[in-house]
């Protein structure tokens, strides 16, 4: 049976390649340019950082048998200014040396948390997975009192527009991130049954 948690500091070795899934989606550069151990292996060990992006701290997963099958990250959107300035130890070890960002583009709407992703491994696609820590990820934030969900569709994926429509988040605006344009949606939490 499938368990929908709070991610622990050490979830990072299964969440990491799950993560590195939408990594590879959005394309970017310094990432594709790494090995695919170097990358589950520097975001593993980021994961243990709390005030990261993409920690266990902003992460619920699906777990079945020990097995993490699943993943949802999200944060408030006031956060996400500064989301990455943990993440700066760990620049180098992607190749980033000259003070830049591994994130640099604004992805959140204000007054919102913010799904940042949301990923399933490959052989539990199609069970209700991605659903369930949606719909999960929905009700923990309106019993903290937040209004809106919001989170970004990549254009070309029209499965995931539709999953995310049919649990009531609706096109309020467009967003580019890297060389992708996608369409922020938002789930007003007082106005829709979670």
């Amino acid at each position: 049976m499938v368990k929908i948690r709070p991610a622990k500091p050490e979830d990072g070795v299964q969440a990491a390649p799950l993560i590195k899934i939408v990594f590879d989606e959005m394309e970017i550069p310094e990432i594709m340019r790494m090995d695919v151990a170097a990358v589950n292996a520097v975001f593993a060990e980021a994961f243990k950082v709390a005030a990261f992006r993409y920690s266990y701290a902003h992460t619920i997963v699906a777990e079945e048998d020990g097995q993490i099958l699943g993943v949802c990250v999200g944060y408030p959107a006031e956060e996400e200014d500064h989301i990455d300035d943990a993440f700066a130890p760990f620049l180098p070890q992607v190749g980033i040396t000259d003070g830049r960002e591994l994130f640099p583009d604004h992805e959140s709407f204000p007054v919102e948390w913010y799904l940042d992703l949301l990923a399933v491994k490959e052989s539990a696609q199609h069970q209700g997975i991605g659903t369930q820590l949606l719909e999960a990820a929905c009700a923990r934030q309106q019993a903290a009192g937040q209004r809106y969900v919001g989170l970004c569709c990549d254009l070309v994926n029209p499965k995931a527009q539709a999953l995310y429509s049919r649990l009531g988040f609706a096109e309020d605006g467009r967003v580019r991130i890297f060389a992708h344009e996608y369409r922020h949606m938002r789930k007003d939490l007082e106005a829709a049954h979670v």
